[in-house]
């Protein structure tokens, strides 16, 4: 099978390699879509992301999609020729996180597509657990189902800042995670200010029902929100870039008593904010970390029209493109690259 491998920092190549063997409790999936993460162009930038290193030659993508071809002996919930989204985390099952209601994705032993040593989704097959890819339904189409996995990040975010109708939401950064997650909260009544400094983002977001944008390079955001919120700051902060101005922006826009939630992960920053402020103004800091039983959800918003995952899709280039198409993500107005692995109709 053809495979994208990264051999060196910024070097993305096209090899040969053997299809993998199934397990009884796995399905054979002919990849169709992988969308291109930050964390991947990460280690295509840096070799590493988050203090995981890439021991190369090392494989990316983990937010993929495609058609199951074979199943395991033991599975009997998909079938051949199911149309699939894959939940890349493999949890280890055994631990305290995995024995609780919704604390999987904290398993310190998870296997999670592209995470190293796990290699990813750039390549024509992979052999993945049943129970963690879900059947895509009529009216889903395969770059849709690919971006589920995005998508369940953002209504992670949401859920951990408790998003509900009539807040007002914060979001800073507009690219996919902060598209998608204005959209998740827009979905849930909130009304939506959303900060970038490049312009392509901020019309995307509008276009997207985004009420209110701001340029932080030319604009001053604590000022601007002022006049869009009726108080004194945000109801809740959803921190979607990882970059340090928009981290120090967290607490100068979060109203007393409200919620900052980091789901953006930056290379090298400190918390914004002194013990004092914390205690007198009382608001509540949560990270917010991949994402547990929201695949249903994400697929289910997507088929009823509640998520256009679609939109933000700024280009898709095909496997033999790969590095063309990760070269193209890092330009500042992309939002989201997806990779053509075949050309199965959707």
């Amino acid at each position: 099978m053809r495979t994208c491998v990264l051999s060196d920092v910024g070097e993305l190549s096209v090899v040969e390699r053997e299809q993998p063997s199934l397990d009884p409790d796995e399905v054979l999936v002919r990849i169709s879509r992988v969308g291109i993460c930050g964390s991947d162009l990460h280690y295509y930038q840096h070799g590493e992301n988050s203090g995981n290193v890439v021991d190369f030659p090392h494989v990316l993508g983990h937010e993929s999609s495609g058609t199951v071809v074979e199943v395991g002996s033991d599975v009997s919930t998909i079938s051949v020729s199911d149309r699939v989204a894959i939940e890349p985390g493999i949890p280890c099952g055994d631990c305290s996180y995995c024995n609780g209601d919704s604390t999987y994705h904290l398993c310190e032993q998870m296997e999670y597509l592209s995470s190293p040593p796990v290699d990813g989704a750039l390549t024509e097959y992979v052999a993945w657990p049943a129970d963690l890819v879900y059947t895509l339904p009529e009216g889903v189409s395969l770059r849709e189902g690919a971006l589920a996995e995005p998508l369940s990040v953002a209504i992670h975010a949401c859920d951990r800042g408790d998003v509900s109708d009539g807040d007002t939401v914060l979001v800073t950064g507009g690219g996919p995670i902060g598209q998608l997650v204005s959209e998740v909260a827009l979905d849930r009544g909130a009304e939506v200010i959303l900060t970038d400094v490049v312009p392509e983002k901020l019309e995307l977001a509008e276009q997207r029902g985004v009420q209110h944008t701001i340029d932080v390079s030319s604009a001053d955001p604590v000022a601007a929100i002022e006049e869009y919120v009726d108080g004194p700051g945000v109801d809740i902060v959803l921190e979607s870039s990882g970059a340090n101005s928009a981290i120090e922006l967290t607490t100068e826009t979060v109203k007393r008593g409200g919620s900052i939630v980091f789901v953006g992960i930056p290379i090298d920053a400190d918390l914004p904010t002194d013990v004092v402020g914390l205690i007198t103004d009382e608001y509540d800091l949560h990270g917010s970390f991949r994402f547990s039983n929201t695949y249903p959800e994400a697929i289910e918003g997507i088929r009823a029209g509640r998520y256009d995952v679609d939109s933000i899709v700024s280009f898709e280039q095909s496997l033999a493109e790969t590095q063309a198409a990760f070269d193209r993500a890092i330009e500042p107005e992309s939002v989201k690259g997806v990779v053509r692995i075949s050309d199965e109709s959707e």
